[in-house]
């Protein structure tokens, strides 16, 4: 095997691991809104039935021991947890909310909203900003504590549609984000093996296609094409 790489392969390569980190950032988006959606939708079901059928707050503790009893590895159905989703649900009146570009934020991001934030305009302002500067949950509440937009004089509600840079806080905290491995059953110890299978199994087939002698070699965080032979 020879050692000489042909001209033009590391550009080559540099390109194909730019494909592969926006893959991985479309997955983990398309599993962050799909979390979202059912988080929402959960919170929806509390509040409906606490004002249409008066059911009391109880209900919420009670709700927590059997989710948990049916699905024991998972964390999010705490009952604290529950109450953020109905909160989420109360914020965010119409179900829509779920396909526009603020659901890309995670989980943690929207509870830092939620709960430093009263209006929803505000929090449309400063979701925006998270996107636009792939600002981390920590630069998100010291931004809001702050005070930037006020600061600023700007209501920044326009998002970009374009993914997080992959080198941001935002992409790499979204990739870790634990709320999405406890949705995917993977949970905190989950092996790099399981959490590498949940996030790339559909970039598989464009490896493939690639042809024969490559091999995806991925070190979580650090993708690698290394080829066999040229």
């Amino acid at each position: 095997m020879s050692d000489l790489q042909p001209v033009g392969y590391q550009l080559w390569l540099g390109d194909l691991k730019a494909q592969i980190q926006v893959a991985q950032q479309r997955a983990v988006l398309a599993v962050n809104q799909e979390l979202l959606k059912l988080y929402w939708q959960i919170g929806n079901d509390i509040l409906q039935r606490q004002q249409q059928q008066g059911w009391g707050s109880k209900v919420i503790d009670q709700l927590a021991k059997d989710l948990r009893v049916a699905f024991p590895e998972m964390k999010g159905f705490s009952a604290r947890n529950l109450k953020y989703m109905r909160a989420f649900a109360e914020a965010w009146r119409e179900p829509e909310f779920v396909q526009q570009p603020v659901a890309q934020l995670p989980w943690g991001h929207h509870l830092v909203l939620l709960t430093k934030l009263k209006e929803s305009s505000s929090r449309l302002s400063y979701a925006a900003l998270v996107q636009q500067h792939g600002w981390s949950r920590n630069v998100l509440v010291h931004q809001i504590e702050s005070q930037v937009l006020q600061r600023q004089g700007q209501a920044t509600t326009n998002f970009a549609q374009t993914l997080p840079a992959p080198q941001s806080e935002l992409a790499q905290q979204t990739l870790k984000d634990p709320y999405i491995f406890d949705f995917l059953s993977l949970g905190m110890a989950a092996h790099e093996r399981d959490i590498e299978k949940a996030l790339t199994q559909h970039i598989s087939q464009f490896l493939l296609e690639l042809g024969a002698g490559f091999a995806f070699v991925n070190s979580w965080g650090q993708s690698k094409l290394k080829s066999a032979h040229y």
